[in-house]
């Protein structure tokens, strides 16, 4: 190419190309409309993530429906039969999926966001499009397998109240469950993010995380009733985020539970704040991450 076609480039005006791409100037420049622009991307990324999960396995997507039954039972059998502990009057099988579907959620966006720049550095050195997709990709994938996981659950549902047990749905709430649902996948994303932007530095970070998230799961009712705990103890139990969210979903679906609008609100706001400060914080690692990961 020329002198002159290079001039004639530089000089041609800006509505000319498709697409400009310029560098962030601010911490608070996040351009979050162009996820709506690569939507097909995230879609793509959400079907290779789905796709490939359990690609050249003999079971292949039953491993969907495998994997929280067979942690169900194992829960039953020790902490249910064994240990004994209580399940504010459900039946134990049913109390033990239900907590097991709800975090699987949350631990899958938790720990799979928190690799994002780690697990894709070769691909954002080659080709330019927002590094959000990516951890957006994941939420939606991993919501494809939540709701296959929770329509398992509801199967079971619905054989318990044909058998005669009592399970007493609360329509209100289960209305309200896309919410709870969006509570979950905004604290996975924000903390998943918050601690990928950590890890181009201290790799010692994806060590923590994944013993981390089991340890968190006993600090959240998953094999037992906020109920079960003593009152001097429920504010710790209320200060996980995650403890409300699998209440009211426990309560929304089988009728039993601790709820409180309150604590719901909690767990909205630490949401709203940790995907605030995940964003920021990666809006400033994307654009020196290379350097360092």
């Amino acid at each position: 190419m020329t002198t002159a076609e290079h001039t004639d480039i530089a000089t041609l005006p800006d509505d000319y190309w498709d697409l400009i791409i310029e560098p962030k100037r601010g911490l608070l420049d996040l351009r979050l409309g162009e996820l709506w622009r690569y939507r097909d991307l995230v879609l793509l990324f959400v079907r290779r993530d789905f796709v490939a999960a359990y690609k050249q396995t003999i079971l292949g997507p039953l491993w969907y429906l495998i994997q929280p039954l067979l942690t169900t039972i194992t829960f039953t059998v020790i902490f249910g039969n064994i240990a004994n502990l209580p399940t504010d009057g459900l039946p134990q099988f049913l109390f033990y999926m239900s907590g097991t579907v709800v975090w699987s959620y949350f631990a899958a966006c938790l720990t799979k966001t928190s690799e994002t720049f780690v697990q894709n550095a070769n691909l954002f050195g080659k080709v330019y499009f927002p590094r959000l997709v990516v951890p957006v990709s994941m939420l939606i994938s991993n919501l494809i397998t939540f709701l296959i996981q929770f329509a398992m659950f509801l199967v079971f549902v619905l054989y318990f109240a044909l058998s005669g047990i009592s399970v007493q749905p609360d329509w209100l709430w289960i209305a309200l469950s896309p919410l709870l649902i969006l509570i979950m996948a905004g604290l996975g994303l924000g903390l998943g993010i918050i601690i990928s932007s950590l890890t181009t530095k201290y790799r010692d970070l994806r060590f923590l995380v994944q013993f981390g998230v089991q340890l968190l799961m006993y600090a959240t009712p998953v094999i037992y009733p906020v109920s079960s705990i003593p009152e001097r103890f429920h504010w710790i139990i209320l200060a996980n985020p995650m403890t409300s969210v699998i209440e009211a979903f426990r309560f929304a679906f089988l009728g039993a539970g601790t709820v409180d609008t309150g604590h719901l609100l909690y767990s909205f706001g630490f949401m709203v704040v940790v995907v605030a400060v995940g964003s920021v914080i990666f809006n400033r690692v994307e654009q020196t991450f290379m350097d360092t990961v």
